[in-house]
């Protein structure tokens, strides 16, 4: 290929919005050589590494607005550790049919048995499948609605948690809520009804829920949105950081 050419797909790449084509057609060219690609394979290797580039992209920039505070993934975490938790159950809601259909996932068990890791994860492959995330604990929710309330940008506020495709919501049950609170996650529930899926963890029962929304009819119509899609996954294990902490005292010691 000739310089002239060269320089001439490079600015039609780049008119055509395929940065990768732009910066590597001299890659291409080469590959295309030596492996004797025809013109179809060599237009399909050319496409292909440019969907993967740009769906790489697209889930680095997911990440970034996604909130998460952290980039977990199933193959993380050890199922082994929690003997109860049923490890099908776990990677059946990583297949996201459940984020297709619009419905629920619940991670419920006490306190550092890894359900904000499993929430996590979920929520990182649902991003890699093209789909927005916006992670929030209920705390910090609770908060940022009752200030834009108190701004009159209630409505806008709400969008916030309404547009993504998944919405996580962490540590619900570490604090209780009054009603006026407790309302405002109704509204958060209610709207996303069939509309967008929920992935929440709580340290808490269903049937503990009305001390924690101050309100048992309240907490009654919260979960009945909540659950009528919804999977729910209980892990009732040992604490996973207490397990993590024992393996680095483990390595300590044989270190010594």
């Amino acid at each position: 290929m000739s310089e002239l050419t060269g320089n001439r797909i490079r600015t039609t790449a780049a008119k055509l919005g395929l940065p990768h084509l732009a910066e590597t057609i001299n890659e291409f060219t080469r590959r295309a050589d030596e492996g004797k690609l025809g013109y179809q394979d060599f237009l399909d290797l050319v496409l292909s590494e440019e969907l993967a580039v740009r769906d790489d992209r697209r889930f680095r920039q997911g990440l970034r607005t996604s909130r998460l505070p952290h980039h977990k993934t199933l193959d993380e975490y050890d199922f082994s550790f929690q003997p109860d938790l049923d490890p099908r159950k776990v990677k059946d809601l990583a297949t996201l049919s459940f984020v297709e259909a619009k419905a629920n996932a619940a991670l419920l068990g006490p306190p550092r048995v890894g359900k904000t890791h499993i929430a996590i994860a979920l929520a990182v492959a649902a991003c890699r499948a093209g789909y927005s995330i916006n992670f929030t604990s209920l705390d910090d929710m609770v908060r940022n609605l009752k200030a834009a309330e108190a701004a009159g940008r209630l409505t806008s506020k709400l969008g916030s948690y309404l547009r993504p495709s998944v919405l996580v919501v962490d540590e619900v049950g570490y604090q209780p809520f009054e009603r006026a609170e407790a309302n405002l996650v109704f509204q958060v529930i209610s709207k996303r009804y069939e509309k967008g899926s929920i992935i929440l963890t709580s340290n808490k029962t269903f049937s503990e829920w009305g001390q924690v929304f101050g309100d048992e009819v309240l907490a009654t119509a919260i979960l009945d949105r909540l659950l009528h899609h919804c999977e729910v996954v209980p892990i009732n294990g040992p604490s996973y950081r207490l397990k993590n902490r024992l393996q680095a005292i483990e390595r300590e010691t044989d270190v010594a």
